[in-house]
């Protein structure tokens, strides 16, 4: 199926998440907290949060590469790294449950941004879209998130479309101040007309959504 335009380069990110233990979860953080930065030696970690809300007992943490050669290389230099392997790996893996990733690129009309200050709350979103790809639905989901952007209530960091994984799948990242500032601002959002009539067109094309409320961990450059 057809997925439309794309960015021109061979960039890419691998969207991991990882489901921990109940008991655990503390434990986990601290290990990343001391040995992650054995991790970021390697490739470029883009954001690392724990759930909040929308879930319990997960992580997602995304990474940036050039291209598949790259992330090879990586994951090779990883599995020959003894510190990492010995000091977080061998520590970590008895603390999961559950790991998954998905490689996604982002819309040819995003770029990352960055917060405005630290110390806010990122709201992760996933929409489920009709098979088809962005050359069925691209134009009518960006004048969705356009809608948003406009009422200047939230910040948008991201927008990633699934290469490997479950296709069709969009990941929207927005960062608030607060809980409380999102809450407020999507209520008005809601009652704007242009976002209203944007949504409306969009939501033709959708089959599901879900939403988490994320809280960045130290490591992560996203805070």
């Amino acid at each position: 199926l057809a997925t439309g335009p794309r960015q021109k380069n061979s960039i890419f990110y691998e969207i991991r998440t990882y489901d921990i233990k109940p008991p655990k979860m503390k434990d986990f953080v601290e290990l990343v907290n001391k040995y992650f930065h054995l991790r970021t030696a390697h490739s470029e970690l883009v954001g690392f949060w724990s759930a909040e809300l929308g879930a319990m007992n997960k992580v997602v943490h995304i990474w940036k590469y050039e291209d598949f050669a790259h992330r090879t290389a990586v994951r090779h230099a990883l599995a020959n790294d003894k510190d990492w392997q010995g000091k977080f790996i061998s520590a970590a893996l008895p603390l999961m449950e559950k790991q998954h990733n998905e490689v996604a690129y982002l819309v040819p009309w995003c770029e990352i941004g960055k917060p405005p200050k630290e110390g806010g709350v990122y709201e992760w979103v996933t929409f489920q879209m009709k098979p088809g790809g962005p050359a069925l639905w691209g134009e009518a989901f960006r004048a969705a998130i356009n809608a948003h952007i406009n009422t200047g209530y939230t910040k948008l960091i991201g927008v990633f479309h699934t290469e490997y994984g479950l296709l069709n799948t969009v990941h929207v990242i927005w960062w608030n101040e607060s809980p409380d500032h999102q809450a407020a601002g999507r209520h008005s959002a809601h009652e704007d007309a242009r976002v209203v009539a944007a949504v409306r067109d969009s939501v033709r094309f959708l089959e599901s959504q879900q939403n988490m409320l994320l809280i960045p961990l130290p490591c992560s450059p996203l805070k």
